[in-house]
């Protein structure tokens, strides 16, 4: 069954794509065998993150609605937070891509982070290796821009572009430490507010010192999502940063985070969190509850 769902996937059938990206999320026995069979791919993986609020799926939009125009096709992944309780999507799908949901040269899905500490799908590099083998010319993965998502995006992406506005001064100060180092390249979106070339300039001074910790200098590429302004720049910027990939010390360390954080899931695969809360349950009304000696029991 597997193989010939991976033939159609390789076809460009998107139903056979969505119905593989099920079978994955789910565990669906053959899964593994079906992402064993992966052909190898060159396709990028281009990663935007940043505040809520910044305006992530607007410029998404306008980026699919370039890159369609071009005849180019386009896979989005919407990474939105989940709720603890049922792992359900909080956000779900993005009401401002809805136009592109029928468009034949457009795939998009929408993820719940189902409870992922880090912020992303727990089976978000599976999902991205199907999305390369249905040969797709862009991958774009928007995660919602909350907790240790933006710094995961950085073990994912190719490309990671990091959002911001003018207004978010102060909060670019006190995210210097994790965005400033994983942002290939910096998009000041509502760049039409005032004090945007004052930001830009201030942004630039930050990013002076951490040249030396990137294979480039980190580009600042100020947009206006809504009126599609800079769009087309950002474009050109994101596509020179990947034609001037090529192997290197960072195409192995986004590997090997990976291979990591496969293994990871593997070997934590016999770990059931309900069954996990009903212990944590009846040990708490015994009393004196302690997580610490809970969790080295296990």
């Amino acid at each position: 069954m597997w193989q010939e769902l991976l033939t159609q996937v390789q076809q460009g059938n998107t139903r056979a794509l969505a119905r593989s990206i099920s079978l994955v999320e789910n565990e669906h026995p053959g899964y593994e065998k079906l992402l064993q069979s992966l052909p190898a791919s060159q396709s990028k993986i281009i990663g935007i993150t940043g505040p809520p609020g910044a305006g992530k799926s607007t410029l998404a939009d306008s980026l699919i609605g370039l890159l369609a125009g071009h005849g180019r096709k386009v896979a989005v992944l919407c990474v939105d937070p989940s709720s603890p309780f049922n792992h359900g999507a909080v956000l779900g799908d993005r009401i401002r891509m809805s136009d592109w949901y029928t468009h034949e040269k457009v795939f998009i899905r929408s993820l719940a982070t189902r409870g992922s500490m880090g912020g992303l799908h727990p089976k978000i590099i599976e999902i991205t290796d199907l999305l390369k083998a249905a040969g797709f010319d862009d991958i774009i993965v928007e995660t919602v821009g909350v907790g240790q998502s933006e710094v995961e995006i950085a073990g994912l992406a190719d490309v990671t572009v990091v959002v911001v506005v003018p207004e978010a001064g102060d909060e670019v100060q006190t995210m210097k430490a994790g965005l400033m180092e994983i942002a290939d390249i910096f998009v000041v979106n509502k760049a039409d507010r005032p004090d945007a070339d004052l930001f830009v300039r201030n942004l630039r001074l930050m990013l002076a010192p951490s040249f030396s910790k990137h294979y480039h200098e980190v580009p600042v590429v100020k947009t206006v999502a809504t009126r599609k302004e800079g769009v087309s720049e950002l474009y050109e910027v994101i596509h020179n940063l990947l034609r001037k990939s090529h192997l290197n010390d960072k195409t192995f360390w986004l590997l090997a985070e990976k291979a990591f954080y496969l293994i990871e899931q593997r070997r934590m695969k016999d770990i059931d969190k309900s069954q996990l809360k009903q212990e944590i349950e009846a040990c708490f009304r015994k009393g004196s509850f302690n997580l610490y000696q809970f969790v080295a029991g296990k």
